[in-house]
């Protein structure tokens, strides 16, 4: 893989980490609720669960590729069901002074899985890897030069969610004294993530 094409790989993938998505939101809805440490533990989920996607792609497993894309379909629609339940339970949340919250009482291991199941059920980010990732490969190349692609764009995601989660932290203080608004900003990111999810669409 030519320094062109890296560059080119690089400046893409960062375009399309600063448009926020599903994932994005969720990082965000859950920097805020509970903190950085919280946020960080949600892109770790994310980037396995875009890296487990990636195995696919690098693989060439086109059976598994068309399977898989089928069942994340139907599985989808159980995790914009959970979104926008936590959307709506964060929206109906008292005004209590989330700075006496325990954050321990939300284990990072449930932020993890939140984000790793969000990535991993999203079709249209499987078949858009599949699509994407090749053209940053030149014709001929052996299937190591798929792999760096891929690494590359995980690394850049990765780096960007966590840059999403900071932004989202620097402005959590704020965030903190708007009351029961603070609650209800959560709540829309949750519900938009959801959102976003349920109108991913995969042309087949």
């Amino acid at each position: 893989m030519d320094l062109t094409l890296t560059i080119a790989l690089i400046s893409a993938t960062t375009l399309l980490v600063a448009i926020p998505g599903p994932n994005v939101a969720l990082i965000v809805a859950n920097t805020i609720g509970y903190g950085f440490r919280f946020g960080a533990t949600t892109v770790l989920g994310t980037t396995i669960g875009v890296a487990l996607q990636l195995v696919v792609v690098v693989l060439g497993l086109a059976a598994l590729l068309e399977f898989a894309t089928s069942v994340f379909v139907w599985l989808k629609w159980i995790g914009v069901a959970y979104l926008i339940y936590l959307g709506v339970a964060a929206w109906r949340h008292g005004i209590e002074n989330m700075d006496e919250r325990v954050p321990s009482k939300k284990p990072l291991k449930v932020l993890f899985w939140q984000g790793f199941l969000l990535a991993t059920i999203n079709p249209k980010t499987l078949i858009f890897a599949a699509a994407f990732l090749p053209q940053f490969v030149k014709q001929g190349s052996g299937p190591e030069a798929l792999l760096l692609s891929a690494t590359i764009y995980l690394c850049v995601i990765f780096v960007g969610d966590l840059m999403w989660a900071g932004t989202a932290h620097s402005a959590r203080p704020i965030i903190l004294r708007l009351g029961r608004l603070r609650h209800r900003l959560t709540g829309i990111l949750f519900i938009g993530s959801g959102i976003g999810l349920g109108l991913a669409r995969v042309d087949r």
